[in-house]
């Protein structure tokens, strides 16, 4: 199955993946899909973060990955469009820091996360949120990654 991945880097973090890095996550997390994919990867910093969450989630702060899938009426466009992730460098650089995981692999949890709701899954039901986590900590022992939900000292 083909991802196409689109990037844009408005991030000025030094530690960064490599489009190979996040074309490799965004492929495992997609490769349920018997289709092709198209999916645009903003890199960015707190401002525009904290401006994106703003404005499409109410919520006042810079979160580490939005996800905003294509809502495309059928017939309209002939290519496989998903949807933009935007991921806020800063903030996963962070979060990597303070829960003591690799920061490669947190941007893979990231970016298998962000695409996972791209695909439909969420969190907002237990149920729902059990499922999610499941496939992400498979995608994540798939990388040779330790689980992201383990608790960390």
């Amino acid at each position: 199955m083909a991802v196409t991945l689109d990037m844009q880097n408005a991030s000025n973090s030094t530690q960064l993946p490599s489009q190979k890095d996040l074309q490799k996550w965004c492929a495992l997390a997609l490769s349920q899909r018997s289709n092709p994919s198209e999916l645009t990867i903003r890199l960015v910093d707190e401002a525009e973060g904290r401006t994106l969450n703003q404005q499409w989630c109410g919520k006042d702060y810079a979160t580490n990955v939005l996800s905003f899938a294509a809502e495309i009426p059928e017939g309209i466009l002939d290519i496989p469009l998903l949807g933009d992730l935007v991921i806020c460098a800063p903030v996963v650089e962070r979060e990597a820091q303070e829960q003591n995981k690799q920061l490669q692999a947190h941007w893979a949890h990231m970016v298998i996360h962000g695409c996972l709701h791209l695909l439909g899954y969420d969190h907002i039901e237990e149920e729902d949120a059990q499922e999610m986590e499941q496939l992400e900590q498979q995608l994540m022992a798939e990388l040779n990654y330790a689980d992201p939900y383990a608790e960390t000292e």
